[in-house]
């Protein structure tokens, strides 16, 4: 493992990609998957490995979720990266196949992009959304927070009584209408005492 280690921090090193893509709405330069996976290929026979990615479909409720898996192996031995993308299903001018393979071709994007380290912060298209809030990212966030349990719940009406914010209980768990109820009226009642 250490020897496909060294490899990939070689790969990682030297792997210089081009962002051959334009986007006329955004005005702005962005590279796709396969500049990646051009940039890849000199090195797959120098360090002898190879590289795929694999794409599942994790979720389907909020929203469709993709996991893409980018992997490199030496064949004994295979480190992976992956990135979870959303369809948005309610992209206007898009069929289904159409935005299934934007979400494709994003997760395999990234995937690759955890794996070799690229570093997208000044891509563009890693965080134009073209005058769009994303709502997909937010259902999915939502989605994969757990639901709180009876004992957090004591615990997080411990949090509350004590002067905790409810919106941290809401950033870390799931919580019905009732449980969220209750713990307004323990943030009224504590404020209420505060006040006499």
């Amino acid at each position: 493992m250490k020897e496909l280690n060294q490899k990939l921090a070689v790969i990682q090193t030297k792997l210089k990609t081009k962002k051959t893509s334009y986007n006329a709405f955004g005005k702005y330069y962005f590279r796709k998957a396969e500049d990646i996976l051009e940039a890849v290929k000199p090195f797959l026979l120098e360090q002898g490995v190879s590289v795929t990615i694999c794409e599942e479909i994790i979720a389907t409720d909020p929203v469709p979720t993709l996991q893409s898996t980018a992997t490199i192996s030496d064949g004994t031995n295979a480190i992976h990266a992956t990135a979870v993308v959303g369809v948005d299903l309610n992209q206007k001018g898009m069929q289904t196949a159409q935005q299934f393979g934007a979400a494709s071709s994003y997760g395999k994007k990234y995937s690759l992009g955890n794996l070799f380290l690229i570093d997208d912060t000044q891509d563009a298209d890693g965080s134009n959304d073209h005058g769009k809030k994303s709502k997909v990212i937010t259902k999915i966030k939502q989605a994969a927070k757990p639901n709180i349990t009876v004992d957090q719940l004591k615990k997080a009406e411990e949090y509350v009584l004590a002067g905790g914010d409810i919106k941290a209980i809401e950033g870390k768990y799931k919580l019905t209408d009732k449980q969220k109820n209750v713990l307004i009226k323990l943030h009224e009642e504590k404020r209420d005492l505060t006040k006499a």
